[in-house]
């Protein structure tokens, strides 16, 4: 039979294996390479050396452990005879426990929706740009802020998947402890909605850093690092550069050597970039992972609800139930005779007199005429006429072919045209906005209803998020759609928009409009 380093992992005393080798890994932490097996008892906790010695000996068979021989103890022909030894961790034994940590690590994972890291980026956007503006960028800047933004990236679309795949976990494994998952309801829709707000006023200008570091890098060259047009082309190239200052010489000559460690580190750098551009920026025919991501998120909110609409609707029916039953438990202990009880049990449920008989018009009529009180006895009340169909068939409702079902075709074909039309005029509004190219509210014009109402909500998003000086201050819509620059001009200036609902007067504002959509489709 074949042993391997990862057979103490399944073995009988697997747990016993397991503290053995996780003691000779901090102690290797703290700089200490062997061990004696009384180090070891001492350190797992165990009673008899005996088990210990005996885990030791087999950890070595598998290749875990190296054991050496301690001569520093022998001080007698018996003590040489004994053998005793000391052990070290060997590699493939470091590296089975570094791949456990790292699997239990990973499982346990919760991860986490990081508005911080979307922060990051951007600051290191801007310093790229900054950067690549200058007529000779440091190439040591270029690696360390490539590297940042790689790891920063790398860390926000992993904790992210890892978060969302936890939270699907947690929806699907739920429990029936209603406090605890409404108590955590609370907290998860308020974390993933401020989440989703960082979300979408950061993707805006991620993305528009990230076509301004592109430039014309549309084309296949650039993409390949070949003219290095694209301003990031540039700064890659650099990053790539500098890795082969630490190349250890090969066989192969240095030109070989060197042209291959250069378009490996090229593709790597390169698909660094890429998969920061597939994360914020649309492609044709595919949606951004930042785009996927909020859809996932809404979902996932949308599901939270329904699942506390679930639990309320099961805890209120249960709970309702039990608390009347338990009432009505007690008055019936608290009735003084049988008689109280039994008038009890005619109130609560309801049993006298029969209403489920339908009566004729002419019992009906005759009723009316000469009420009868509900608690007459049977025997002493008048006879009642039942119809015919109701003694016959016991049923008063004439059979027949069950109705059939309604075709909502048209009521769905009405919803998706209103739906079309709805979104036509918001494109049709936005449209108007942009293509005007005003460069002061003043400029716009006469506005028809729906880009005018779309006007005010911009102005409204920058009013709300401007500090309330005279400072210029630019927002980003809810959807990530449109960005508006406003900069106040003078409290003397006036700006008077004419709309099919009237007039609007105010104070001037140098404006600018850009639909982030739009540029995203065109790069």
């Amino acid at each position: 039979m074949d042993y391997t380093p990862f057979s103490y992992v399944t073995a009988e005393k697997a747990e016993l294996y397991r503290r053995v080798m996780r003691a000779f890994v901090e102690a290797k932490s703290h700089f200490l390479v062997h061990l004696r097996p009384e180090d070891i008892q001492q350190q797992v906790g165990e009673s008899e050396l005996a088990g210990v010695q005996s885990a030791l000996t087999q950890l070595v068979a598998w290749g875990n452990l190296d054991a050496e021989r301690d001569n520093a103890r022998v001080t007698s022909v018996e003590d040489y005879y004994r053998a005793l030894y000391v052990y070290q961790i060997t590699r493939q034994g470091e590296a089975v426990e570094a791949a456990l940590a790292t699997f239990e690590q990973e499982v346990g994972r919760r991860g986490a929706l990081q508005s911080v890291a979307l922060e990051d980026i951007r600051t290191r956007l801007r310093a790229l740009l900054t950067l690549s503006q200058s007529e000779s960028p440091s190439a040591t800047e270029s690696q360390l802020l490539l590297r940042d933004l790689a790891g920063v990236f790398s860390d926000l679309a992993e904790n992210a998947r890892a978060f969302m795949t936890g939270l699907n976990r947690t929806l699907e494994g739920q429990g029936s402890d209603a406090d605890a998952f409404l108590l955590y309801k609370e907290r998860v829709i308020g974390y993933i909605e401020r989440f989703l707000g960082d979300l979408t006023t950061a993707s805006g200008e991620i993305a528009e850093l990230i076509r301004a570091l592109d430039g014309s890098a549309g084309s296949a060259g650039d993409r390949d690092g070949g003219d290095g047009q694209a301003p990031v082309a540039r700064l890659l190239r650099q990053a790539a550069e500098r890795e082969l200052l630490d190349l250890a010489p090969g066989e192969s000559p240095d030109d070989e050597e060197r042209a291959r460690a250069f378009a490996e580190a090229w593709r790597r750098w390169h698909g660094h970039w890429e998969g920061l551009r597939a994360w914020f920026l649309d492609q044709p025919g595919r949606q951004s992972q930042a785009r996927l991501l909020r859809s996932s998120a809404r979902h996932a909110v949308t599901q939270l609800l329904e699942m506390v609409g679930r639990l309320n609707e099961r805890r209120m029916a249960r709970s309702d139930r039990s608390a009347d039953f338990r009432t009505l438990a007690r008055w019936f202990l608290e009735c003084g005779s049988d008689g109280d009880a039994h008038r009890l049990w005619r109130t609560a449920f309801g049993l006298t007199p029969a209403r489920h008989l339908v009566i004729d018009a002419d019992t009906a009529e005759a009723w009316q005429q000469t009420p009868v009180p509900a608690s007459t006895p049977w025997a002493q009340a008048p006879g009642m006429q039942v119809q015919a169909r109701l003694r016959a068939t016991g049923s008063y409702q004439k059979p027949g072919a069950p109705p059939k079902l309604r075709s909502r075709a048209r009521e769905r074909e009405l919803l998706a045209r209103q739906l079309a039309e709805e979104a036509s005029a918001a494109r049709a509004a936005r449209r108007q906005l942009v293509e005007q190219r005003a460069e002061r509210l003043s400029e716009l014009g006469e506005l028809d209803d729906g880009a005018f109402r779309l006007l005010l909500n911009l102005l409204g998003d920058a009013l709300a998020a401007s500090p309330g000086d005279d400072t210029a201050v630019t927002t980003t819509t809810g959807d990530g759609s449109l960005r508006i620059t406003l900069a106040p001009l003078g409290p003397e200036t006036t700006a008077t928009l004419r709309t099919e609902a009237g007039v609007l007067s105010g104070r001037d504002y140098r404006l600018e409009i850009v639909d982030l959509e739009e540029d995203a489709w065109k790069n």
